[in-house]
């Protein structure tokens, strides 16, 4: 009962909700409504972007408060997160994920590898940008980003 009393007197304590990121909702995030289910596509990357993605989702700063669920198909996503550099086997897979994936779609690059090949460009193995392949909506810039900006930009599909 003490425990219970001392919640009761304490009341919720929580950090505030960082500010609302700045840049407006790409157009065809506005009929999200708010909540986005995400898909993780991992094009050839280094995996420093996948463990910030996973910081993201992580307690911590817990992208799920503001609408955002990872899913494991790409037929119940609504938006991709795309990292590392498109690799010439990754390609045609990317393509036919976008396409699996339902109208309206959002297409986030994740990362400089995403974003423009980083240090891999030019290499025999690499098809190119995330934006060479399929069009893409929204780009993280950072090698790799801070969970923060990932969580930034998946407020930004949201409106939270």
């Amino acid at each position: 009962m003490d425990l219970l009393r001392k919640i009761r007197e304490i009341g919720r304590v929580a950090e505030p909700a960082p500010p609302h990121p700045e840049g407006e909702v790409p157009p065809s995030a506005r009929e999200l409504h708010g909540s986005a289910q995400v898909r993780h596509v991992d094009a050839g990357s280094c995996n420093g972007c996948e463990i910030e993605i996973g910081g993201a989702f992580g307690p911590v700063y817990d992208a799920e408060r503001y609408g955002a669920r990872l899913v494991a198909s790409p037929r119940h996503a609504d938006v991709l997160l795309v990292t590392g550099p498109v690799t010439r086997n990754m390609a045609e897979p990317l393509r036919r994920t976008h396409r699996a994936v339902p109208e309206p779609k959002v297409v986030v690059a994740v990362g400089d590898c995403a974003m423009n090949c980083g240090l891999l460009a030019g290499a025999y193995g690499v098809a190119g940008a995330v934006a060479d392949i399929v069009p893409v909506d929204l780009e993280v810039p950072g090698c790799p980003p801070e969970p923060a900006a990932i969580v930034a930009a998946l407020r930004r599909v949201t409106g939270r």
